[in-house]
């Protein structure tokens, strides 16, 4: 199934957008501002955002400006459509980084060739993780580095599963995905609730990274954990929960105990321009995140040493 989010003054184009995506699913969702879209990732992934209209799209290219300049929304495919639009608003609209603009009449097989091909491109991209559709690696350097050089003060938030290869190693492939997942929504779904403008990729595998305000990390940070034991207990056999743990072979090919799955996070604090780069605020969370591992149970630790050089 598709999941489409709609914006639209004057035009209901379902029935024609379920044409084009015929015989495949599709789930519509209404908005009217950005943190409608906030709301809706909490628990769900986009595919395409449609804005259309029939005027001068003055409010419809304010939008897909403020869209394309956020973060995480600039990653899911924006298209536009006008039925007879002036040349300079689909000038306007390709300037403002929209992914296609349609115009004149429904062309169901041209338009429907447009729209899938929008999507393809948008999951091919590299900087989007394929299996949770969250910012990869490059977007996540390019955030933090963005936030150190405009002297935001943050805190950066590494969150990691605590021996997931043993996991998947033991119940496979689907439940260490479906994991993956729970994981991802339950962060995103905290984080956006207590701040919009917080920013959540996913690094790969079983390792998130999350960006928010410095004074709310302890709130946040304690309730993904909490939650996180809460709902983790559900991704487990019945047997494994009553004797407390799953026998696997470890790294060294040996079979050994491991605990139900817990959640490490490790932050790191950008204060008063603390760190000058990406590298030197990624190399401290690196040591951080080694050290927190080593504790028991689903915890977070914040750095409070000072930025040294090493």
């Amino acid at each position: 199934m598709l999941n489409l989010a709609l914006f639209d003054t004057g035009i209901n184009l379902d029935k024609e957008l379920r044409g084009s995506f015929y015989p495949q699913r599709i789930k519509f969702s209404y908005f009217r501002k950005i943190s409608d879209l906030y709301e809706y990732l909490n628990k769900n992934v986009l595919d395409l955002i449609f804005i259309s209209g029939n005027g001068n799209l003055k409010k419809e290219i304010q939008l897909t400006e403020n869209l394309k300049s956020d973060p995480t929304l600039s990653l899911i495919p924006l298209v536009l459509y006008h039925p007879c639009p002036a040349k300079k608003i689909v000038i306007q609209g390709l300037g403002k980084g929209v992914d296609e603009f349609l115009f004149g009449e429904w062309q169901k097989d041209l338009f429907s060739a447009k729209l899938k091909s929008v999507i393809r491109r948008s999951q091919r991209d590299i900087g989007v993780n394929p299996s949770t559709h969250l910012p990869g690696t490059s977007i996540i350097e390019k955030e933090i580095n963005r936030r150190i050089q405009e002297g935001e003060e943050f805190a950066l938030c590494y969150a990691d599963l605590d021996d997931f290869k043993a996991y998947n190693d033991y119940y496979g492939y689907l439940y260490g995905d479906k994991l993956i997942h729970l994981t991802s929504q339950l962060i995103k779904e905290i984080v956006y609730r207590y701040c919009q403008d917080a920013f959540v990729g996913h690094i790969g595998g079983d390792d998130f990274i999350f960006i928010l305000p410095a004074e709310i990390v302890d709130k946040v940070c304690s309730e993904v954990v909490r939650t996180f034991d809460k709902k983790v207990i559900t991704r487990y056999k019945a047997r494994d929960l009553k004797r407390g743990y799953i026998l696997t072979h470890n790294r060294k090919n040996k079979l050994e105990r491991f605990p139900i799955l817990t959640l490490s996070i490790s932050v790191e604090i950008n204060r008063n321009r603390m760190f000058k780069h990406t590298g030197e605020i990624l190399r401290m969370l690196n040591d951080l995140k080694k050290y927190t591992k080593t504790l028991p149970g689903s915890k977070y630790i914040i750095e409070r040493r000072k930025n040294l050089s090493r």
